[in-house]
């Protein structure tokens, strides 16, 4: 995700939930792509860009059910303070992380814009938008994928909605 206006640009790596294994569940919130980094604190994030962070949590559920699950992707809200334009490369939002031998498909991500009004707009995976001061950036990772059949030993309950 990037922001950009005068006198402030930045990219943020944004993190989800990694697939499960056969012998391991998911972890929730990591890079799963890239190696030697670290999500950026929200305080820092705030320090940095003109914005604030109203939410930084998992995605509690995200994740697919299987006999190991999938890692749960993270929920996370910007408002903005002033005028900005907010760019978005994200992936995993038309099509959901796979489970595999029998494991359940992890949530797909979503970019959602909430405007000052309480219009909520949805966002495509990749796409730049004005924003302004009081507007918010809802963005949605993605869960990992399931491994396994889930069976009576590890059944684990799941937000069906998950959107």
């Amino acid at each position: 995700v990037a922001t950009q206006s005068s006198g402030s640009s930045g990219i943020n790596a944004e993190y989800g939930g990694a697939g499960a294994g056969p012998h391991w569940n998911g972890r929730s919130g990591v890079h799963t792509h890239m190696t030697n980094t670290r999500i950026t604190d929200p305080e820092i994030i705030e320090q940095r860009y003109p914005v604030l962070v109203d939410q930084f949590t998992l995605r509690a559920g995200s994740g697919g059910a299987g006999h190991y699950t999938g890692g749960d992707g993270l929920l996370r809200k910007l408002r903005f303070r002033r005028p900005l334009t907010l760019c978005c490369l994200t992936e995993r939002r038309s099509t959901a992380p796979y489970g595999m031998e029998g494991g359940k498909d992890g949530a797909k991500g979503r970019n959602l814009l909430r405007k000052k009004d309480g219009q909520i707009i949805g966002l495509g995976a990749k796409c730049a938008v004005k924003v302004n001061p009081g507007d918010v950036f809802i963005l949605k990772t993605p869960g990992g994928g399931g491994w396994g059949c889930p069976d009576n030993g590890h059944v684990v309950s799941r937000d069906m909605s998950r959107d």
